[in-house]
């Protein structure tokens, strides 16, 4: 029998381990935590330091019984769980559950990487278990545990009619649902400025390339920064800036243009630029990078990079780890490696791609912890091409991001020529700038995306031969209305940066932050942003007003920041919860107070919303004297008053009111049950595939909006594009559907045509 046990989370990580200790040991998995706080109760002794009470997870009882056993024929025992604070608190657990067996001989590894120079060093440096990492994750487990539990009875109390959807507040989810809801709002109160550009287009026609007018009598046109300004506001900005507002002005301008007869090259500037590659990926930026190169959503680019980092099937080469642990914020790389890619740039790209010494990266910023390395390929002998026929698709492109972006951070600066050239006729100015790689430098093997604003024009190359004082032919003019337009909304993306940058969340979380407010319905995902709902900004709404602290950027920054000094232990457990749990206790009661109280039928005392086997019911608080109690169903029966539609039911002539379903609004009789009439709120736009039924809004399982027949199931028509009843007016098909893309923003499109059809949605 063995003499060693290495107990792991995942079972793909333990063959993978295990191919590298031989047979002397044994690497088995408890596939996750085995221990959590119970479902029913709140699981913290406030009073006792707070304390946590864990129970086994339903269905672990056999992996634990299997561990106790191979622990008592064991003799050293090795906790190789992932090399993060939630891994330190699965190997407390672990450690707990061998520590049955008198004298057990329990060490903790740590694997920055599944390989086999990553095992033995682990091997080769075992330790005790970091107290003060566990304490940090218990802490966090126990805010985020007072917070659901405490906070969402209140929700369920004053949202009842969707009592049914699991309503929850979360410390980090609803500041993220507050920064969502807070940019809706913003979108909503801002008022657009017209305001007009005119271009122009310089050189022989097939030639031509175009310019912006920049000033007018050396004052530079800017947008007014308001849609109405006050006569003296005006006064002040016309006298620096110039400005065209309205068409009238943008006509007379345009009109003077056109009546010039010599326009010639009045400045050409040349600026050499040294862009430096971007450093290699920690948590945020690959899951911000990947949402927008490779389309894939933050939790699924976790998935799919603990694949790769806990061994994927190479052939002959067994089960390697392709890529160093995912969960890091530093972008820190040892020298080994370091080493690795010099050989390996100047081998394929040759020594002018090759900086005298290695790229430095590391700690920066006081929230960065610094543990673990960048997020990079584990060897250089396994290049993408190489592993590609073993990996599906998103681990292939998600593979060669990181190896990619990797590389490139030790790779020279890219040498560029940004070109700007004014082309002027009397009075006025047009500029236009253009840029040219002089030298690729790491841009030969990696670029990172940009989120383009929505319309964003690319510019026109320059021609080459422009020098000051040539003369050029205006080839066109063209005068375009604009508008302003407010901050975009998010994308899973940017917020993910927007978190990262205000210091709320923690690698870990990052991926699951989006993921649970999409999931409870706060959020629905359009066109790839972020949009709250309806029940989103009312949950909002409750929390700011009730628990402003909770929601608060810096007060959720600030506990961050503690549970940083307690794993670096220069906090403790406990005066870091006393310090979050008071006021907190404080605040939950004055909330209790003004909510509106639900009074029992019986007794007149306070019912209260409580957790049974099928799902939440109001008990009297008065229990044991009262046992009064009612489901939700039944209690909503009795106080919801839908909304009425105008118009009576055509099947029994009571009123027909709105209902909120399961696959979005309905219309529906006042009198269900006893009548089942209900209609389809449609768009009001015939069905392109039975020509029968209309188009109505529906929701996925996820919340998202997609469209379909409401003679489902007889007609299968659906689209995830939203139809517009409005005629095509080039084909004059009978409706247009409304889309988006970063380029032209939301626009219309013709499904028969496939012509795009001027003006938004």
């Amino acid at each position: 029998m063995a003499k060693n046990l290495v107990l792991v989370e995942s079972p793909a990580k333990a063959r993978t381990i295990n191919r590298y200790l031989g047979r002397n040991y044994v690497v088995e998995a408890t596939v996750g935590h085995i221990r959590n706080l119970p479902k029913s109760k709140l699981g913290v002794d406030v009073d006792e330091g707070f304390k946590v009470k864990f129970v086994t997870i339903r269905g672990k009882g056999d992996i634990i019984k299997k561990i106790r056993s191979l622990s008592t024929k064991s003799d050293h025992i090795f906790i190789a769980t992932d090399p993060d604070r939630e891994g330190e608190a699965i190997a407390l657990d672990i450690a707990e559950v061998v520590n049955g067996k008198k004298g057990a001989n329990v060490s903790r590894v740590l694997f920055n990487e599944i390989t086999k120079n990553g095992v033995k060093r682990g091997m080769d440096n075992p330790r005790s278990i970091d107290e003060s990492l566990v304490d940090s994750q218990r802490a966090r487990r126990v805010m985020d545990r007072i917070i659901g539990y405490q906070i969402s009875p209140l929700l369920w109390r004053a949202i009842l009619e969707e009592s049914d959807n699991s309503l929850s507040a979360g410390r980090v989810q609803s500041v993220a649902l507050r920064l969502i809801c807070e940019r809706d709002a913003e979108i909503d109160a801002f008022r657009a400025t017209e305001y007009w550009l005119i271009n122009g287009f310089f050189g022989e026609k097939a030639e031509a390339f175009r310019t912006r007018l920049h000033s007018i009598e050396g004052k530079e046109i800017k947008v007014p920064p308001k849609p109405e300004m006050s006569e003296e506001d005006w006064r002040k900005f016309s006298a620096k800036y110039a400005a065209m507002p309205d068409e009238k002005s943008a006509t007379e301008v345009y009109d003077r243009i056109k009546a010039k007869k010599r326009f010639e090259v009045s400045d050409v500037t040349k600026k050499e630029q040294r862009r430096k590659p971007a450093p290699p990926f920690i948590t945020s930026t690959l899951q911000a990078e990947a949402s927008r190169a490779l389309r894939m959503r933050p939790r699924q680019t976790m998935r799919v990079a603990q694949r790769l980092y806990e061994g994927v099937e190479l052939g002959k080469a067994g089960s390697v780890g392709l890529i160093t642990y995912m969960r890091t914020d530093s972008t820190r790389l040892s020298s080994e490696i370091v080493n690795d890619a010099r050989e390996h740039i100047e081998s394929e790209y040759g020594s002018k791609f090759l900086p005298k010494s290695g790229v430095p990266y590391g700690k920066k910023g006081q929230n960065v912890q610094d543990a673990h390395e960048a997020i990079r390929p584990t060897s250089l002998e396994y290049t993408p091409e190489r592993v590609k026929e073993f990996l599906d698709e998103r681990s292939f492109n998600l593979y060669r991001l990181i190896w990619n972006r990797f590389v490139a951070s030790q790779m020279t600066p890219a040498i560029l020529e940004q070109t700007t050239v004014e082309i002027s006729a009397d009075e006025f100015t047009f500029r236009a700038s253009g840029q040219v790689t002089l030298f690729e430098g790491f841009m030969k093997v990696y670029f990172e995306s940009e989120e383009k604003e929505d319309g964003a024009e690319e510019p026109d190359a320059l021609p080459t031969g422009l020098e000051k004082g040539k003369a050029l032919p205006l080839a066109d003019l063209e005068k375009k209305q604009q508008f302003t337009k407010p901050s975009p909304r998010y994308s899973e993306s940017s917020l993910i940066k927007e978190l990262e940058s205000k210091g709320i969340g923690r690698p870990s979380t990052y991926s699951t932050i989006v993921s649970t407010i999409l999931d409870r319905n706060y959020v629905e995902q359009r066109e790839r942003k972020l949009q709250s709902t309806e029940l989103g900004r009312r949950v909002n709404e409750i929390l700011v007003k009730n628990f402003p602290n909770i929601v608060d950027v810096s007060f959720t920054a600030k506990m961050e920041a503690d549970l940083d000094k307690i794993a670096q232990g220069d906090l403790e457990y406990e005066a870091a919860l006393k310090d979050f749990y008071y006021p907190f206790a404080e605040t939950l009661e004055k909330a209790e107070q003004n909510m509106e109280k639900i009074l029992c039928d019986k007794c007149g005392g306070e019912m209260t919303i409580k957790i049974g086997r099928y799902g939440k019911f109001l008990a009297c608080t008065n229990y044991p004297e009262c046992k009064n109690v009612k489901s939700l169903k039944d209690f909503r029966k009795g106080n919801d008053e839908p909304e009425f539609t105008g118009e009576k039911c055509p099947k029994c002539g009571a009123r027909a009111v709105y209902r909120n379903g399961r696959f979005g609004r309905f219309i529906g009789c006042e009198r269900y049950p006893d009548c089942d009439y209900l209609q389809n709120i449609t768009l009001g736009v015939k069905c392109p595939k039975c020509e029968k039924g209309e188009i109505t809004e529906r929701k996925s399982k996820k919340g998202r909006s997609f469209y379909g027949c409401d003679q489902y199931p007889d007609c299968d028509y659906l689209s995830w594009s939203k139809p517009v009843d409005k005629k095509c007016p080039h084909c004059d098909y009978y409706f247009v559907e409304s889309k988006y893309n970063s380029k032209l923003g939301t626009y219309l499109k013709c499904p028969n045509c496939n012509e795009i059809v001027e003006g938004e949605s």
